[in-house]
């Protein structure tokens, strides 16, 4: 080689050497992921459901009390808070179409994390997958938001002809179907797919790489069908299990949009009710174990010091409030999310929880700052970081969620949206601005959503003070970027 070109060479090589250990020691990211999981969780104090492995994060973190899906249906949801946009802003309000179909150039927060050096792979369900018929694929991903992916696939996938559903024929995917199965953990989809993330967990260290990671984890389950080994099962009888039923009267004073009724789950009975539930459940309990394996890889590798971990499920789920079961309306048991994020550091609070409104949306923006990495000019969230540093922080004055109308349209047959507010005491929704019905709910005298104040001459004050509330968080959500 020339002499005058290596002299050249050495110094540049010097200086990129040198940044090697800067580069690694910017905080890994662990992105944990789960499919409609709603908050039925030891943590946020469910007396029944075992999940001790969440519990074990949620002490080392931030559990937020009232986090919010900006749109309780998968790709919407996860088009969202991985883009960094509301939903109207994505052109994504159901399970239907692909954001860059839309949005080609949108920067993606995965993508905004491999364009500052870090190693960023997938294992699982991410944006949008087809569940249970496209588990083992790559689904509907962005290819560009990832530097490696894996797709796992288990037992659950291969006893899929055996399935209960309550819907004979009907897909499994969007009916209520379950299954118990002789069988292990580790052989499940959501198994196999821990310990894929373990091994990339090992492969990509920073001490190997000299570069930090991004390491997303999507869980399928406890997404329908609830197929989970017959251990699982065991920790809930049916004995303990006492489905609610709602009032006779419950639904007299709730506008027809808002009621995502589906095909037979009006008509279910008390025992299968109890089988449905326990079937969820098992399918709970079944993802907590593999949170558990992920917190021991990262204990034993040495990288829980200087690794964020979020947990967030995509939406709530109902069962059985309103007469409601699974998801896609604006009441609180489909809007509201588990949430837990763990940050390295001393200035962040440990085992606390923090009670005000947040939006999935703020997740992208949270992780820039915590990696030190500029903030896209498009992202709309809002940064958790003061929450994680002070739960009492008040971020927010409301939480904004929008849904498409499944069971009614306008005299044209044309669909409309509605879209709702939950604010620290009341939740104030609008189908079709109000064309097709308001609601009001006070959480702190009403907690089950059974009394729709929104008509009630005495909140007429307070209905207009969130209606203004409602109307100035769809102008920001409808801002085009």
């Amino acid at each position: 080689m020339n002499p005058q070109k290596l002299s050249f060479l050495v110094p540049l090589l010097l200086a990129l050497a040198s940044l090697l250990p800067l580069q690694a020691d910017k905080p890994n990211v662990l992105f944990i992921a789960t499919d409609d999981m709603n908050c039925d969780l030891s943590a946020y104090g469910h007396p029944l459901v075992h999940s001790p492995q969440i519990d074990r994060l949620a002490s080392r973190g931030i559990l937020f009390e009232r986090a919010y899906s900006q749109n309780p249906v998968c790709n919407p949801s996860r088009t969202s808070f991985l883009t960094g946009l509301y939903p109207e802003q994505t052109h994504i309000l159901t399970n239907a179409g692909h954001f860059r179909e839309h949005i080609p150039q949108v920067l993606t927060m995965p993508q905004h994390f491999r364009n500052n050096g870090y190693y960023v792979a997938r294992v699982g369900k991410l944006y949008h997958y087809g569940v249970p018929g496209q588990i083992g694929t790559n689904g509907r991903d962005d290819p560009a938001s990832w530097e490696e992916v894996r797709n796992p696939i288990g037992v659950d996938k291969a006893v899929e002809s055996d399935l209960n559903i309550i819907i004979e024929g009907a897909s499994s995917g969007g009916t209520l179907s379950w299954l118990e199965v002789v069988s292990q953990e580790y052989e499940h989809t959501d198994g196999i797919g821990a310990a894929q993330c373990i091994e990339l967990l090992e492969a990509n260290h920073p001490e190997k790489t000299g570069r930090p990671f991004f390491i997303a984890m999507g869980f399928y389950r406890p997404h329908t069908p609830y197929v989970a080994p017959h251990t699982y099962f065991d920790m809930y009888p049916k004995s303990l299990i006492n489905p609610y039923i709602m009032p006779e009267d419950d639904r007299d004073d709730i506008p027809k949009a808002a009621l995502q009724d589906r095909p037979g789950q009006l008509e279910l009975g008390v025992e299968i009710r109890k089988e449905i539930i326990q079937a969820y459940y098992a399918s709970i309990t079944l993802v907590d174990t593999q949170v558990g394996k992920l917190l021991d890889a990262l204990d034993r590798l040495n990288l829980s010091d200087n690794t964020i971990i979020i947990f967030v499920s995509d939406h709530g789920y109902h069962l059985g409030a309103h007469g409601l079961w699974q998801k896609s309306d604006l009441f609180e048991g489909s809007a509201r999310v588990p949430l837990i994020i763990s940050a390295p550091g001393e200035k962040f609070a440990r085992g606390e929880i923090a009670k005000s409104p947040t939006e999935l949306v703020d997740l992208y923006p949270t992780l820039s700052e915590l990696c030190g990495l500029e903030q896209p000019s498009h992202v709309m969230g809002k940064s958790l970081s003061p929450v994680l540093a002070d739960p009492n922080t008040q971020l927010r004055e409301s939480a904004y969620s929008v849904t498409e109308a499944r069971t009614v349209r306008r005299a044209d047959k044309s669909k409309f949206l509605g879209r709702t507010i939950r604010t620290n005491r009341y939740r104030y929704t609008e189908w079709d601005e109000g064309d097709f019905g308001v609601e009001l709910y006070d959480y702190e005298t009403d907690p089950e959503e059974l009394t729709n104040l929104a008509g009630n001459p005495e909140s007429a004050n307070l209905v207009k003070r969130l209606q203004q509330e409602l109307q100035n968080r769809m102008a920001e959500a409808a801002v085009e970027w």
